[in-house]
């Protein structure tokens, strides 16, 4: 317990960890307002998950990019009731994951020896893994989607002269009740907040949407200290005109709320805002 953050008022967008952030963010004093920003939205079995699995099979798959530990079992769980030798195809194909937690979810399946990319994880990391690998120009990459496109891997993917098949299992989607939302988006943009926590790139993207007024919210975020959980969360916020005051490293809630609680007070005081 402690009070760096008493009297601030906080929203954080986080959905599957809501509570654990809120009760890690309240044992420092803040004032929380949970606004989940997303949900998962489960798809069907795609086609390019049935063309991945065909793929696998003839070993026409030079690399595999693995970009969640969700997404990784996700994908098993669909596959494998019809494809029961999947983990073992997965055995027999070069890895890329992206981070601890796709790896996680390999070792649950059985399958070592997947290429671990460096922190922060972004899609550059990813790319350089890929490069590590040696695949000739045409040879074919195949990426698991993670809620939305990875629309920058791919460009690189493409642009290296790779073939790309992109796997998606589950999309990201505006929670069914936006009321929460509705009501960060009035804290931001009339003073009612202090500090913003992203925890998501399409956090932003989802906030931005459901806003009636982009501007007003821009500034209202300029207003506050927004924190970013790392730098595929900045890139997003950077790309609708929002930089962050604060990025985790590494790119982990824990140390998120460490940087939160050590700097933000000083922040909000700088903006002229809060208690300080």
């Amino acid at each position: 317990m402690s009070g760096a953050l008493a009297g601030l008022r906080v929203v954080s967008f986080e959905a599957r960890r809501a509570e654990e952030l809120a009760t890690m963010l309240g044992r420092h004093g803040a004032e929380v307002l949970r606004a989940p920003a997303l949900r998962e939205s489960p798809l069907p079995i795609a086609p390019e998950a049935l063309e991945l699995v065909r793929r696998l099979e003839r070993g026409d798959v030079d690399v595999l990019v693995l970009l969640t530990g969700v997404g990784t079992r996700a994908l098993a769980a669909s596959l494998l009731p019809t494809s029961p030798d999947f983990a073992a195809r997965l055995r027999d194909t070069r890895i890329v994951a992206r981070g601890p937690k796709p790896l996680a979810a390999l070792r649950e399946l059985g399958v070592p020896g997947a290429l671990p990319v460096a922190e922060p994880f972004t899609w550059r990391e990813v790319l350089h893994g890929v490069d590590a690998l040696g695949v000739p120009k045409g040879g074919l990459v195949a990426v698991q989607e993670y809620g939305a496109v990875p629309a920058r891997l791919v460009s690189a993917l493409e642009e290296r002269g790779f073939r790309v098949l992109r796997v998606p299992v589950y999309r990201w989607a505006l929670p069914e009740d936006t009321a929460p939302l509705d009501r960060a988006v009035a804290a931001l943009t009339g003073g009612g907040a202090d500090v913003a926590v992203f925890t998501n790139a399409v956090q932003a993207e989802h906030l931005f949407r459901l806003a009636g007024d982009a501007d007003a919210l821009r500034s209202g975020l300029q207003r506050v200290v927004v924190a970013s959980v790392g730098p595929v969360t900045s890139e997003a916020l950077e790309a609708y005109g929002v930089v962050p005051d604060l990025e985790a490293s590494p790119p982990k809630m824990g140390p998120l709320v460490a940087l939160i609680a050590g700097r933000a007070r000083g922040l909000v005081a700088a903006k002229g805002g809060g208690q300080a």
